[in-house]
């Protein structure tokens, strides 16, 4: 098998172990409620958790879930709704789903059975801001703080105090089935903090107004008299007290890819499942890593997760945290280097192209100028659409944030 095939099985294999077929059937309810059971859901993975509790929850069931254009339902949802909305940032459908989904938990009662599938994506999916907050403000505050550098945890505590259904406002509508209540999560947070994962729509969570006014004053973003007011008047509600299963992560994935790879024949060496950082960074400081094996004459392959992230200067750029930290990672190999790499985000699409992430090889590889031009400019799809080292998998329907290898030591 070509090298670049067997890294890309190795990442599928970790893809499957964190899809929702795998980690979600096990753990739901096995007896049915007095009255319905009503699911509520959001993110990439959410029409894939929808058709497993279509298929495994008994009684009568009802509901809906929101997902990424793209990652929608494959097979049967019975009653439970599927809607497809715009991410990164909101758009008309996110908002038409959020409202949907509150006045859904809004006709709970006690009897009822209320299961929320909450899996990465849902912040942008599941949008119903407070009240006298445009949608179109609402979309550029979210743009401006993905495109800011700044990490996941702090964008997401800002979200949650911009909406009516984030930071556990979503269960707190659904108060009055409290007492037979579910949370099934598919982490793409490092942490794995559910109260983080889709600015945690379920889950009790800290709320306060002067730092996430401080977050968008840090990320540039001008905060004015509006705002401010809005953000500090709206009422916080208390959320019921549940169980919350978090059902898989970064370390469910790559505890299966290492298994696969091992299978192999290859000697693993982890670097950890949490990493964060700015991606060509991140990717700078594994080559060094890389070289040092390399040096040992040790082939083995270096897999890592987490989540980087990428400080966008140019707006018209093209490539997510994959290929940076690809570019990043070749650029500080010489170029004679017996190492190979696959880096791809596990919902199949790395930022906001139509790529998981990519691969290079000793056959398919950039110079290091080629590469920090690219990095300077935010290019790195252009340069690796022109090295045919773009990995293109289509929507997985799950999202346990990247899964990266590079392969010592192995001639590509």
């Amino acid at each position: 098998m070509a090298l670049r095939d067997e890294m890309l099985e190795i990442f599928l294999a970790g893809v499957a172990a964190a899809s929702a077929p795998a980690a979600l059937a096990k753990v739901l309810p096995s007896q049915a409620p007095r009255g319905r059971t009503i699911v509520l859901g959001c993110g990439k993975a959410a029409a894939a958790m929808a058709e497993v509790a279509a298929r495994h929850l008994p009684g009568e069931v009802t509901g809906c879930v929101v997902t990424r254009f793209g990652h929608g339902a494959r097979g049967y949802t019975g009653g439970i709704e599927v809607i497809e909305a715009s991410h990164p940032v909101p758009d008309a459908a996110s908002l038409a789903a959020g409202r949907r989904i509150r006045e859904l938990a809004e006709t709970a009662r006690p009897g009822d059975r209320v299961v929320f599938l909450i899996s990465g994506g849902g912040s942008s999916l599941l949008v119903d801001p407070l009240p006298g907050l445009p949608l179109a403000r609402k979309a550029m505050i979210n743009e401006h703080l993905v495109k800011s550098g700044a990490p996941i945890t702090q964008i997401n505590f800002v979200r949650r105090h911009l909406s009516q259904v984030k930071g556990g406002r979503l269960s707190a509508a659904a108060a009055a089935a409290a007492d037979d209540m579910h949370s099934f999560v598919i982490s793409d947070v490092v942490g794995d903090d559910p109260a983080v994962v889709a600015s945690g729509p379920s889950v009790a969570s800290e709320f306060d107004p002067e730092r996430a006014l401080a977050i968008l004053e840090e990320t540039g973003w001008p905060v004015d008299v509006e705002l401010a007011t809005l953000m500090r008047e709206a009422c916080v509600t208390t959320s019921p007290t549940h169980p919350i299963h978090v059902i898989a992560t970064a370390a469910t994935a790559l505890d299966a890819a290492v298994e696969h790879a091992m299978r192999s024949g290859w000697l693993v060496i982890r670097l950890g499942n949490d990493l964060q950082g700015e991606a060509s960074a991140v990717g700078r400081a594994h080559a060094a890593i890389a070289l040092d094996h390399l040096a040992r004459a040790q082939r083995c392959l270096l897999v890592s997760g987490g989540e980087l992230t990428v400080t966008v200067r140019n707006r018209q750029g093209r490539g997510g945290p994959n290929l940076e930290y690809l570019t990043g990672l070749m650029a500080a190999l010489p170029d004679d280097a017996p190492i190979a790499a696959l880096a791809c985000d596990s919902d199949g699409i790395d930022g906001s192209e139509d790529n998981a992430g990519g691969w290079f090889g000793m056959g398919a590889r950039a110079p290091a100028a080629a590469c920090e031009a690219a990095l300077t400019q935010n290019r790195t799809y252009d340069l690796f659409a022109g090295l045919g080292g773009l990995i293109v998998t289509g929507p997985t329907r799950t999202n346990v944030n990247d899964i990266r290898l590079i392969a010592v030591g192995a001639k590509a």
